[in-house]
């Protein structure tokens, strides 16, 4: 079962509990003496810097597929404020610019040590900074993906493992994103979430609803779970979606959304006898959200149109960090992934 990391970054001592996460995490993927140093200097960077610029915020640490979906687990650090946010982005990643009189160097540093970073700020609502180290993560210009995915994942109560996981896999010209929540929270539920993904990871070229029935057969002893799968065809531009249990999905197409309908059950303990499939167009304005029920169930789809072209990483963090609020305190594990097409600048 993967550890997921979630780092509350309100005072000093928090920055030093931010490098040893990444160097765990780090030690996990297997990352070399240089990465590892690497991710702590990033996490250490952005640790301070959420205490410089916003008086603090969440550092989360996850081991996750690299955005091309081409194998391999890279280490993920994402910073989330609601702090007051950046007006010049662009600016923020020049040495010695800085908002706070401190030499300014930290974000410019990350961008250049990281295999990957992306930045997303609004001013008066927060800022979200996020790198992934590993080789994985390094763009490849000689096999451009069609697409990209990207996801976070919040254990309930700061736990060390998600009863939620994500993951997505490439196999020809089939893409496939699956997100699954086990049934309750803890180290159980993260175990039929943990079946799921390494169950997908040996039938990604099958269709969603073939997917759903091996996951059934794999997950039968565990609690079981809700499972999202969705499934795009490079070669037809066809999303297929099917789904069973409570992870909700959404689908921007054009100005609209639409919601993609999951059938009632628990897979591994009672699938549906039918199960059928949605299928629906992509485009280079699609954008497709899967997402737990640790989300409050009318959480509005970020309108941003700076997050169609964001790391899809971005803007899984920035839909829970504007979904969340004190008054609504949260009552389960989160988890949020995201597929998006590849912007036509990058590969």
């Amino acid at each position: 079962m993967p550890r997921v990391w979630d780092v509350p970054v309100h005072d000093s001592t928090r920055v030093r509990d931010a490098r040893v996460a990444a160097e765990q995490a780090a030690a996990l993927v297997g990352l070399d003496e240089e990465r590892t140093a690497a991710a702590a200097l990033v996490a250490t960077e952005l640790a301070t810097n959420l205490l410089k610029h916003a008086r603090g915020g969440q550092l989360l640490i996850d081991l996750v597929p690299p955005p091309a979906g081409r194998g391999g687990v890279v280490v993920q650090i994402a910073a989330v404020d609601h702090g007051p946010g950046m007006a010049d982005v662009p600016a923020a990643f020049g040495d010695g610019f800085s908002t706070a009189g401190s030499l300014g160097a930290g974000l410019g540093t990350c961008r250049r040590v990281s295999d990957g970073f992306d930045l997303h700020s609004t001013p008066g609502r927060g800022t979200v900074a996020l790198a992934r180290l590993g080789a994985a993560a390094r763009v490849d210009p000689d096999d451009p993906a069609p697409a990209r995915a990207g996801g976070v994942n919040i254990p309930l109560a700061r736990a060390e493992y998600s009863g939620d996981a994500w993951t997505w896999v490439r196999s020809g010209d089939l893409l496939t994103l699956m997100l699954a929540d086990g049934l309750g929270h803890g180290p159980e539920a993260a175990r039929a979430s943990t079946a799921a993904v390494d169950e997908l990871h040996r039938g990604a070229h099958l269709p969603p609803a073939e997917i759903l029935h091996r996951l059934d057969i794999a997950l039968r002893g565990t609690r079981g779970a809700a499972v999202a799968v969705a499934q795009l065809d490079v070669r037809s531009e066809r999303l297929r979606f099917a789904g069973i249990g409570n992870v909700g999905a959404r689908l921007r197409e054009g100005d609209s959304w639409r919601h993609l309908l999951s059938r009632p059950g628990i897979v591994g303990v009672h699938r549906p006898t039918r199960l059928p499939e949605t299928v629906a167009s992509w485009a280079p304005d699609r954008l497709l959200v899967l997402h737990s029920d640790g989300l409050p169930s009318r959480w509005v789809p970020p309108a941003d149109p700076r997050l169609a072209t964001a790391d899809p990483a971005v803007t899984a963090a920035v839909t829970v960090r504007d979904t969340s609020s004190s008054a609504r305190p949260v009552r389960d594990d989160t988890a949020v992934a995201v597929l998006s097409p590849t912007p036509p600048d990058r590969p």
